[in-house]
């Protein structure tokens, strides 16, 4: 093509075309092919004398100036165009650019520059004078954008200083979500309950910002219990303690702790942190360490008090038998009344190990019913890897069942992580119950069925390599050889 405008228009058209269809797909190559469009745009207007700094030829043509006078505006916008994209591509890092604050700031200012350039050589339009009205112009429009700009230029400042990215989790000005947009004007947040929540820049800069995600490895959980003033704070802080060693998701440094948080007339308050290495385990730590701390706390002979109920003297309530209690936090003693329960009590019997003592060993066959009274245990089966932790029993966890319902040995080891108190039922007291009581036999059968189901899947070798519906019948029908049931 001879004409250098059609040429011009086949170019700018041939670039249009590229960021419309965004090829290539490479971002950075696309760049380069447009950068080489718009070189050899701008050979071809100043080769035909179609300079961006004065205004077109063609004089005597109205039609052909127009026209020259268009591709010198374009050539003016596309070169601030690539001059932005060129700084999105291959100068911000990728936080920037994901947040799109400094893109869009300097995009509009880069255009604004090209559009009054293009005024000033393309039009030979009197500028002085145009910024001179601009500027009083841009006074009123500040005035009624005032808010508007505090955000932005509240943006700028939060881009720059980085207390949050796009991904992280954090509280701003009492919303607590994940960052899901960060632009010139508000951060988006993702609440847990699944609503968005915008909070103005403004509002951002000037508030108390906690990014949970930073660092990356350490997340801290807190639980907050008010408990009456009569329990001795030894004790508490013991129990709790104990509820911490409990939870395998803790991590070891920095170590978990509790502590006397504030006291009144009417309760102390304590609290106990832990610390987790993913944030996704908060939820689900959080709410075992309730359980533990209730649990653990129930074995000290600490009353939990209810949060922001007083506390009224009053005469001290009969002393409960402490196996009875016990036994009714027991999980399969849960179809049990409270003669039955009293009538199993007696046969409890105590026994207590110190830190690091072995409870069982993988070829121990048990006899017995052990329940764990205070303290903690570790439960730990071999992989093909090495020894791999599969839980911890607390207070009104139960241990020894495979022994009593098919004599097999127990295949774990459970060893104490802290002093440890136990009561052990013996295998001739529990068959009566358990032909009194055939709910209780399959409960049993059922809570080992899911222990053997996740041995397999370890690798430890089980009995029978079925299903759990499988396992949970061999149990039973070893469960009625071995007492004698006729259920």
């Amino acid at each position: 093509m001879k004409n250098p405008l059609i040429t011009g228009f086949v170019l700018v058209a041939f670039d249009v075309l590229i960021w419309r269809c965004a090829i290539p797909k490479n971002e950075v190559a696309r760049l380069l092919v447009r950068l080489c469009i718009y070189a050899a745009f701008s050979a071809l207007l100043f080769s035909a004398g179609l300079s961006p700094f004065s205004q077109a030829p063609f004089a005597d043509s109205t039609v052909l100036h127009v026209l020259g006078q268009v591709l010198e505006i374009i050539w003016w916008l596309m070169g601030a165009r690539l001059l932005s994209l060129a700084l999105d591509t291959l100068l911000l890092p990728k936080t920037w650019r994901r947040q799109r604050l400094f893109q869009d700031v300097f995009g509009a200012l880069v255009f604004l520059a090209a559009i009054v350039a293009a005024l000033a050589f393309v039009l030979e339009l009197p500028v002085r004078g145009l910024v001179a009205t601009s500027g009083a112009l841009a006074i009123v429009l500040g005035l009624a954008i005032q808010s508007t700009l505090s955000d932005v230029f509240a943006g700028i400042v939060i881009n720059t200083t980085e207390p949050y990215h796009i991904g992280n989790w954090v509280s701003i000005d009492g919303v607590e979500g994940k960052v899901l947009e960060m632009n010139w004007r508000a951060t988006h947040l993702l609440t847990s309950q699944g609503n968005i929540v915008i909070v103005p820049n403004a509002v951002a800069a000037k508030a108390k910002i906690t990014n949970s995600s930073r660092p990356p490895l350490l997340h801290g959980v807190t639980v907050t219990l008010e408990i009456t003033p009569e329990a001795r704070p030894g004790v508490v802080l013991g129990a709790l303690e104990r509820a911490l060693a409990g939870v395998r998701a803790v991590i070891a440094d920095p170590a978990p702790f509790a502590l006397v948080k504030r006291t009144t007339v009417t309760s102390i308050q304590y609290e106990a942190t832990a610390y987790v290495d993913d944030m996704s385990k908060k939820l689900a730590v959080t709410n075992e360490l309730y359980d533990l701390c209730y649990r653990h706390l129930a074995a000290a002979g600490v009353e939990l008090k209810p949060l922001g109920v007083g506390y009224a003297p009053g005469a001290p309530a009969p002393q409960a038998d402490p196996k009875v209690g016990l036994l009714r936090r027991v999980e399969l003693f849960a179809a049990l009344s409270s003669d039955e329960l009293q009538q199993l009590a007696p046969l409890l019997s105590r026994r207590e190990f110190e830190r690091g003592e072995t409870v069982i060993t993988p070829d121990t066959v048990p006899d017995h019913l052990t329940i764990v009274d205070s303290g903690v245990l570790s439960v730990v089966a071999q992989d093909a890897s090495g020894p791999v932790e599969v839980t911890r029993l607390g207070p009104g966890d139960s241990l020894g069942e495979i022994g009593l319902l098919a004599g097999m040995p127990a295949r774990v080891t459970i060893s104490a992580l802290t002093h440890a108190a136990v009561y052990q039922l013996q295998k001739d007291d529990l068959t009566p119950l358990l032909k009194d009581k055939p709910e209780v036999a399959k409960l049993m059968c059922r809570m080992m069925s899911r222990r053997e189901d996740t041995l397999g899947k370890l690798g430890t070798p089980t009995p029978v390599a079925q299903s759990e519906q499988s396992i949970f019948q061999w149990l039973l029908d070893g469960m009625r050889k071995l007492h004698d049931l006729t259920f």
